[in-house]
Order: structure tokens, then sequence, then C-alpha cells
């Protein structure tokens, strides 16, 4: 026999509630009473035997099992809102979601999309640079550009580049610091993203010095602000290679040295194997893949 699933509508009451871990404010934002959230979450404790929330004095907070629950049903949430939305508009616009890395998209993805557009007309995209991780695969997203070592499995992969990192700062820093050897860095302030905090001692010790001691590191908690302040002058940025490429080539950016470090991570393109039948993800595929992969 099959089982018995919950209610759709006892399923977002959960995820509204979850999220905002108040009845209160789950009716608030759902139009009912409160007291309706309650019987609602009840009744789906209930049906399910398990207990979805603790329940305190002042406090609503989630149950284990409540928390992976939630996890689920927003994937499965985002993935329905997207089916559903594709379906209406199945014999109108086509409709491509693409999520991908912030700094990806400004430096490599918005100046040459226009390309694409004026091939497709009739297509519509939806970029997201938020929500989910570098590595995630978003369930509302039909493609993702990702970075990892290695793409999560069940999911069609194609590699673009590797990602790698290279010295470099503003052609006035250079000129009046007269950077010439990796010595010299000591006297500089060195910029660093935050999620690459070894980054600078990594390169070093790849370059053949055992310590680098600048005068002083600035960390960012984005790679775009790294190279910003690296173009300003403020010191000397480890920045993506491939990502700050145009600005290597418009000179606003020099690079002090050519070794670069390598993370053992690359840029993948990433997609559920389901969409690949649809005519606009394959289109878009095959454009990023001719626009930002190695091979291209």
């Amino acid at each position: 026999m099959r089982m018995r699933l919950p209610s759709l509508k006892f399923l977002k009451t959960f995820q509204v509630a979850a999220q905002h871990q108040s009845f209160k404010a789950a009716a608030e934002s759902l139009y009912i009473t409160p007291s309706a959230v309650s019987h609602q979450m009840k009744s789906l404790e209930t049906q399910l035997g398990i207990a979805l929330f603790d329940r305190g004095p002042h406090s609503l907070l989630l149950t284990e099992a409540g928390q992976k629950y939630l996890l689920s049903i927003d994937a499965i949430f985002s993935r329905l809102e997207a089916v559903t939305e594709q379906l209406r508009i199945r014999y109108g616009r086509s409709v491509v979601r693409l999520h991908v890395p912030p700094f990806f998209a400004s430096e490599m993805l918005m100046p040459r999309l226009q390309m694409f557009m004026q091939t497709r007309p009739e297509m519509d995209i939806h970029i997201s640079t938020v929500g989910g991780t570098l590595q995630s695969h978003p369930a509302e997203a039909d493609l993702s550009v990702v970075v990892d070592a290695v793409p999560a499995e069940g999911l069609t992969s194609y590699r673009l580049f590797e990602q790698t990192f290279v010295p470099a700062c503003s052609p006035q820093l250079q000129h009046d610091a007269s950077i010439s050897s990796i010595d010299d860095l000591n006297e500089q302030t060195l910029l660093i993203h935050d999620a690459r905090r070894d980054g600078w001692q990594r390169w070093a010790e790849m370059s053949g010095r055992e310590n680098l001691q600048p005068r002083s590191v600035v960390r960012f908690d984005t790679m775009q602000a790294v190279v910003q302040a690296a173009e300003s002058g403020m010191g000397v940025g480890l920045v993506s290679t491939r990502l700050s490429a145009p600005r290597f080539r418009a000179g606003s950016l020099i690079k002090l040295f050519e070794k670069e470090l390598p993370t053992g991570e690359a840029y993948y393109l990433i997609y559920r194997r389901e969409d690949s039948e649809r005519v606009e993800v394959h289109s878009l595929t095959q454009w990023l893949l001719s626009e930002f992969a190695d091979a291209a």
C-alpha cells in the first residue's frame, strides 16, 4: 500500500513556521490564525509520528528531525515552484535559471551575455548570484557554475577552467614600491580572501620562501573585494588568475610574478540530467562551454 502523504498545505505551513520559528509570525505570513497553524502542525506531527518542534513557554525550536525535514521541504518547494513556472510558460517564452558565483557573473558572464541573448531573443534568463554555496546546485536552478574539486554525484558536469591564484597590484603601487622580488612583499600590505587565509603562505612556500612576513594583512569576504582593493592601490592581492584576466588586459592590475598557486579546484558547469532534454538548457549550456571552457 502507498503511504499517505501529508497535505501540501500542512507542509507549506510547516516550512513557514520553521523558517520564522514562530506560529504567530507564520500565521501573519499565511493570513491565518496562530491556532490554525498550531492545529495543522499537531496534525502533521501526528501523521508522521515524529515531533518536529520543541515548544517552550516563550520559544519554538525545531527538533533534529524537524531541521532535516525543513531542508528537504525547502528543496522540494523550490523545485516545485520552478517546474510550475516552466509549465505556465511552456507555450510562451522559455526561461532558464542560472546560478553563478558573483565575481564570475560580473567579470566573465555579464560582458558577454548580450551576445547570446541576441541569438535567442525568445529566451528569458533568470540569474542568481546568492543562495547556496559556491559548491551547491540549488533546487530552483536549471544550470549552475560552481567551484569545486569534484562536483556532486547525480549531476551532469563540465569542467570550465582551473582555479588558480596569482599576486597582483595596481600599476601605481608597483611603480612606487618597485616590487621585483618575493622579499619585497614583506614591505607591503597583503590582501587575501577570507576563505583562503593560508593562500599567501602556500604561494610563498611554492615559490621557495619559507617565511613570508608582510607589513600587514587585510582579509575580505569576497574575491571581488580583494581585486578592487588591489586595483585601488591598497596592497598586493592574491587574486583569481582567470577571473582577473580582463583587468590584466586593461592594465588596471599587474601580475607581479608568473607563479600561480593551484588549488585543486576548478569551475564547473552543472545541471540535473532530467533538464538536459530542455532545448533552452541545452542551448545555454553549449554557449557557456564555448565561451568559458579551457578548450575554447
